[in-house]
């Protein structure tokens, strides 16, 4: 069976004799995302790391597309995480720049552009598959599954550090905190670790010295800064070290954790437990990671973007890739033979190995790519992977928890369509 690796078709094409028909006309992709505000940690990055597989591709070549090549072009749009401007900017890169695919964060701006994306067809990805359902067959994940792979964090600590026993948690109240927060709740009941405390803040901190007593007069073995913004994950662990506290400290993300580093202390650091690696990790190395070159995008990211490396930028090039070797197997830009050459089967490859598309017990639609995910651990005061482990294999054991927790959040499918339709007024289309 034949090996697909993200970025291998770029080297080979760049490497191979251009006997195809070039085509000045471009095929434009859109990238929708927060590139200002708390949330501009997840999707600056990513446009940045679009605009360097777009560059890599046009130097070999461009998109294939039957027996001509195409430049591709990134039409990019600052949607600062507000669904107003969201709605806005889906219908300028539909409608002006004439896009093939959209490139969002999702959360919170998703229910004012998903209707308008169904309307007209128009290929979209999301980082959270929270986001779809049914009603989004235009909508997927073929990369980050966020919340879902937060459960290898907790997994992990749990067969490796069977001491702890209890956890808080602190993160803030919206689409990217609360589905997670179920998710942590459930990976936590499973592990047998209790939650003993929970704050959920209102979108931005304002004392977070005494938030951070208030999760520290319970004792906890771990805090847990669910999925909260860069600036609050800093602001959380510089509070915890200012407080004294000794023991775990577990995390969706931990972006730019070097100046945390630098701020509390090597030795504070030690041990911190979050899910986004490095791509000069060791590890991705492997022949298994379906990603070539890590290093290599790793080090021209980090040349042309100095100190911006977050959580994200290898995720949009990835699903970049997916998309186009889609597009060169369909032979079309067209959403829907796009979306089929992509799901044909059921099974593909993400980043990290062999995956499915999966998710209808969870979001009602099976289009999110799930496999194994990475957890990363701060050694030394630099991020490394500690292990690949499969978030189905725990789903398989554990999913009646998590379908619980996700339903007392109001976080089902069905019940964010119901919650969006009381809604409807505020920002769509």
């Amino acid at each position: 069976m034949s090996t697909y690796r993200f970025g291998a078709d770029l080297a080979v094409s760049a490497a191979m004799p251009k006997s195809n028909v070039k085509s000045r006309e471009a095929v434009k992709i859109g990238v929708m995302a927060p590139f200002t505000g708390d949330a501009s940690s997840w999707g600056l990055p990513g446009f940045h790391a679009s605009l360097i597989w777009a560059d890599w591709l046009n130097a070999g070549g461009g998109l294939q597309v039957g027996d001509r090549r195409y430049p591709v072009e990134i039409a990019a749009y600052d949607d600062q995480y507000d669904p107003a401007r969201a709605a806005i900017g889906a219908k300028m890169l539909v409608n002006s720049e004439e896009v093939r695919l959209i490139l969002t964060l999702g959360g919170d701006t998703m229910p004012a552009i998903t209707e308008f994306l169904t309307r007209t067809k128009t290929l979209a990805t999301t980082l959270l598959p929270s986001d779809l359902s049914p009603d989004t067959p235009y909508l997927i994940a073929p990369c980050e599954v966020h919340p879902i792979y937060v459960v290898t964090g907790v997994d992990w600590l749990a067969e490796n550090r069977p001491h702890l026993k209890t956890a808080a948690i602190c993160a803030q109240k919206d689409a990217l905190g609360l589905p997670s927060v179920a998710t942590y709740r459930a990976a936590f009941e499973a592990a047998g670790i209790q939650v003993v405390e929970e704050i959920l803040f209102p979108g931005a901190l304002k004392d977070v010295d005494a938030m951070v007593e208030v999760l520290l007069d319970k004792q906890p073995d771990i805090l847990c800064w669910d999925t909260a913004y860069e600036p609050f994950v800093h602001a959380l662990t510089e509070a915890a070290y200012r407080k004294g506290f000794k023991g775990q400290i577990l995390s969706c993300t931990c972006d730019n954790y070097a100046s945390l580093v630098a701020k509390t202390s090597e030795e504070f650091m030690e041990g911190f437990v979050f899910q986004f690696p490095d791509f000069d990790d060791p590890a991705l190395n492997d022949p298994r990671i379906m990603f070539t070159r890590p290093n290599e995008f790793y080090a021209e990211f980090n040349r042309r973007y100095p100190g911006e490396w977050s959580a994200v930028p290898w995720e949009y090039f990835s699903i970049l890739e997916i998309w186009r070797g889609a597009v060169e197997r369909a032979q079309t830009v067209e959403a829907l033979p796009v979306l089929t050459a992509m799901r044909t089967g059921g099974l593909g490859r993400n980043v990290f190995g062999e995956a499915r598309w999966w998710g209808k017990e969870l979001f009602g639609i099976d289009h999110a790519l799930v496999g194994s995910w990475p957890v990363v651990e701060i050694q030394r005061g630099r991020a490394r992977v500690v292990e690949f482990r499969s978030i189905l294999d725990w789903w398989d054991q554990h999913g009646e928890i998590l379908l619980r927790h996700m339903r007392g959040f109001g976080q089902m499918w069905d019940q964010r369509i119901e919650q969006h339709l009381s809604g409807r007024d505020s920002g769509e289309i």
